[in-house]
């Protein structure tokens, strides 16, 4: 089985990174991974953040994802360079965001590397 990995020292507790094709978080010491590409417009969820629920944030429209299952809990908040409120436009996104939901992984600690199997 094929692995990717990313230095330890760059995932601090509360931090986000990327291995390979995976967004890597660490809650606290919790370590997961999940695909990279938000469901919404393609963003790089390796530049989002968690929030204080432990929840993936992604950069761009602020979409939230559930690190353990893959589903977006919140939808994004705009659309393209616009961000702000879109009635309507966040719960069709979220909607087909429960079917197409972000793979996940268990990250590991391995020495001093942080190891996510493909």
């Amino acid at each position: 089985m094929a692995e990717s990995s990313i230095p330890a020292s760059d995932l601090p507790p509360g931090a986000v990174g990327r291995a390979g094709p995976w967004t890597v978080a660490n809650r606290g010491g919790d370590l997961r991974a999940v695909s990279s590409r938000c469901r919404h417009q393609l963003a790089d969820l390796s530049k989002g953040s968690l929030d204080a629920d432990g929840c993936l944030v992604c950069p761009w429209h602020g979409a939230k994802y559930d690190l353990d299952s893959g589903r977006m809990v919140e939808g994004p908040r705009g659309f393209l360079g616009y961000v702000g409120k879109t009635p309507g436009y966040e719960q069709l996104v979220k909607g087909y965001a429960q079917v197409l939901r972000l793979k996940t992984r268990v990250a590991q600690l391995r020495g001093d590397r942080v190891v996510v199997p493909d």
